[in-house]
């Protein structure tokens, strides 16, 4: 059994994190010691809180997540469920990936442009993001 200061220092979160994390029911209440308000997590919430680490490090969303997390503690769940999401989020950081490689080049021309900029004429990367 552990405090929440002690948890969040294991996992390397904030308690605030934490406490946002149960109320979205991505943790299972703690048991709570009689008389106290203080939360006893056990090692349960230690893996679950890796698990939504990792999962966000990855870029799924909490309500993926929270899927995901289902899927690992329902017996009999298919692989092909999390394939598919995991799938879903390589196309879409292909897309970003390519969004920003377009980003780039648009940044690195506009930095050559402000290289050759006559002192006498305003900057050239303030008027060609107007167009």
């Amino acid at each position: 059994p552990m405090t929440i200061g002690a948890l969040a220092k294991m996992v390397g979160v904030n308690v605030q994190t934490i406490r946002y994390y149960e109320r979205q029911k991505l943790l299972p209440a703690p048991h709570r010691w009689p008389g106290s308000d203080y939360r006893d997590f056990d090692e349960d919430a230690l893996l679950r809180l890796r698990f939504i680490r990792s999962a966000k490090e990855l870029g799924f969303t909490l309500r993926e997540i929270g899927e995901l997390l289902d899927m690992r503690i329902l017996p009999g769940e298919s692989c092909a469920e999390v394939r598919e999401m995991i799938c879903t989020k390589l196309a879409d950081l292909d897309r970003r990936m390519t969004e920003m490689r377009r980003l780039q080049r648009t940044l690195v021309k506009l930095e050559k442009a402000c290289g050759r900029r006559n002192k006498a004429e305003s900057c050239p990367a303030l008027w060609a993001l107007e167009k």
